[in-house]
């Protein structure tokens, strides 16, 4: 339990940092020449769609594995830390042609903030994070809390550090190399897969 909850946190962090995430909003407000009050109101938005879709799917999952878990005894010692490690190697493997989301051109063409919001919110929303949904499988066979405090700790962390990210960087606070970061995310994502099934194994 401790290894899924560490594993959770580790990702939603990183998935709070990664740039296709927020820098087009970080563009087009600068294009649109909002202020940083209206950034961070389009990127919390964003943000919390982004997050409903990945957690609507997350709570499908972890209904499914507590099913499972109580139909398969060895699915919870033995086949979802299996299902963890497969994933991480395959995020390792996949890292260099990671395209997790990207913003339609299309959106950053001049229209009415109305319409480029929703946009913004739409395709949030269709681009769930996948990498956290084996967490949710995950806590699905240890018990229905543990799903729900997955829920609420990708909510926070993911939503509190987009805004935070963007309202720095909007104001040219905060610099950092975000191409290295992106292409590396596929690798970290999935060494923390790798561990959290590892750990799986001794720790309940």
């Amino acid at each position: 339990m401790f290894s899924i909850i560490t594993g959770s946190i580790i990702l939603s962090l990183l998935h709070a940092t990664i740039p296709n995430h927020w820098l087009p909003v970080i563009a087009i407000g600068r294009k649109e020449k909002w202020s940083v009050g209206e950034v961070t109101q389009v990127t919390f938005i964003s943000a919390i769609a982004h997050g409903l879709s990945t957690v609507v799917i997350g709570f499908a999952l972890g209904f499914i594995g507590a099913q499972i878990a109580a139909k398969i005894e060895d699915f919870t010692h033995y086949i979802a830390p299996v299902i963890l490690i497969g994933l991480g190697l395959l995020f390792i493997y996949r890292h260099h042609n990671h395209k997790h989301f990207h913003i339609s051109e299309n959106i950053k063409k001049k229209r009415s903030k109305k319409t480029i919001i929703i946009a913004l919110v739409l395709a949030m929303f269709l681009s769930p994070c996948m990498e956290i949904e084996a967490y949710f499988l995950l806590a699905g066979t240890q018990a229905p809390w543990l799903i729900w405090f997955i829920a609420a700790l990708y909510l926070i962390i993911t939503t509190g550090g987009m805004v935070l990210l963007v309202r720095f960087a909007y104001i040219g606070v905060l610099k950092l190399n975000w191409h290295t970061l992106e292409h590396n995310a596929g690798i970290i994502t999935g060494v923390t897969l790798v561990a959290t099934g590892i750990l799986a194994f001794f720790i309940h």
